[in-house]
């Protein structure tokens, strides 16, 4: 690319950041695709929020005409379908994000057609869940379709690599010194008495037998999830339902899966089908976390056997000290606590510092673990080792 080319470029795009009203200074017209794209970011980004045909005006806010995307899903839907042409998936779900939240455009989606252009993540299957209960009959069956290509896709990102590194865990937690022949771990048997190696005889001396449980043939430990499903926590509650679908398909997990803002719902019974737990829950409303551990606590049977995780943000409405003494109690019991501010992407949302403090001088402390991550966490809680939290975590 010569110098002429490359100034050429940066004034284009300049020009596109900037908007191209009269103060923009670039001087640059832009024609074809730039035109269409141009248009595009500008119903949305133009700053006047009417309902304009949305083309030409600045992305700062100052332009004289204003943006919009009108008030029919068609027009919305026709935008929608220009965005994936011009821009990548991942821009294209933070546009998506910004129409609803700068253009109010959440009503929209509960029309089949507007669903139907839509680029479905995370976030607009928290946005769809939150409108649930409005949803007409006529686009249920869409928004159920959106959903289920976003859980699908994050099974397929997470469900091996969790199956797999949980399987070892539960071996590892199942194993015996003293086993019977066929529950014998020949190859770590072997390596732990290899000093005993008998040169003459071509054979180790196995001192020490190393066996497992058979862990994939008998429930060795239950896993409570216990999620807060007040409207910040969206993505976590979406990331947490794929998650216990996979927990409850392996059958040496005894999965629990409840949710609660004010009350406290179990959706355990559900766990087959992540789109069901999904639709069962409600997002929005306020939280009662003493009530929801309340629930939990008397679900546990066997403590010292038992992973709890919670997953909330720690704004608590109910009895502060009582969901203290709660943790403070399953932990005396023997039951691994594991507290999550968040389970997505995004980081730790804001949350409650000083119940994250409380939860840490407990032995529990809050961080925020990535889907990615979630199921190393698990890991060390069923074995019983210290939890790999990230360098960045703010509860701990």
């Amino acid at each position: 690319m010569t110098t002429h080319d490359a100034a050429d470029e940066r004034l284009r795009r300049w020009r596109l950041v900037l908007g191209g009203d009269s103060a923009d200074g670039t001087g640059r017209a832009l024609t074809g695709q730039d035109a269409a794209m141009d248009g595009a970011l500008t119903a949305l980004y133009g700053g006047g929020g009417g309902s304009g045909s949305g083309t030409g005006t600045s992305r700062k806010g100052g332009g004289g005409r204003s943006a919009g995307l009108g008030a029919s899903a068609p027009s919305v839907a026709r935008w929608l379908g220009d965005i994936r042409t011009y821009f990548p998936s991942t821009v294209v779900q933070v546009m998506q994000r910004d129409a609803i939240q700068r253009l109010g455009l959440s009503a929209l989606l509960l029309e089949p057609e507007m669903l139907e252009a839509v680029e479905p993540d995370v976030h607009l299957v928290g946005t769809l869940l939150s409108l649930n209960k409005a949803m007409p009959e006529t686009t249920k069956e869409t928004a159920r379709a959106v959903v289920r290509k976003v859980v699908a896709d994050i099974e397929k990102r997470l469900a091996t690599r969790t199956r797999a590194t949980l399987t070892g865990a539960l071996d590892r937690s199942a194993r015996i010194n003293r086993p019977r022949h066929r529950d014998i771990d020949w190859d770590r048997t072997i390596r732990a008495n290899l000093r005993n190696y008998l040169p003459e005889y071509g054979t180790v001396v196995p001192e020490r037998l190393i066996g497992y449980g058979r862990a994939s043939q008998s429930v060795k430990k239950e896993v409570v999830l216990c999620i807060d499903q007040s409207g910040s926590m969206a993505a976590s509650v979406v990331y947490a339902s794929v998650f216990g679908a996979v927990l409850a398909s392996m059958r040496a997990i005894s999965t629990r899966l409840v949710v609660f803002d004010t009350a406290v719902v179990d959706l355990t019974d559900q766990l087959d089908d992540p789109v069901d737990v999904l639709f069962g829950t409600q997002l929005g409303g306020g939280t009662d976390i003493n009530r929801a551990l309340a629930y939990c606590q008397s679900q546990i049977t066997r403590p010292a056997d038992t992973v709890v995780v919670l997953i909330s943000d720690l704004y608590e409405g109910g009895i502060r000290d009582e969901m203290l003494k709660r943790v403070a109690a399953m932990k005396a019991s023997g039951v691994q606590f594991v507290a999550l501010l968040a389970l997505s992407d995004e980081g730790a949302p804001a949350y409650d510092r000083d119940h994250a403090a409380a939860l840490a001088a407990l032995g529990a402390p809050a961080f925020a673990c990535t889907p990615d991550l979630f199921p190393e966490v698990m890991a060390a809680a069923i074995e019983k080792r210290p939890l790999p939290i990230p360098d960045t975590a703010t509860g701990a």
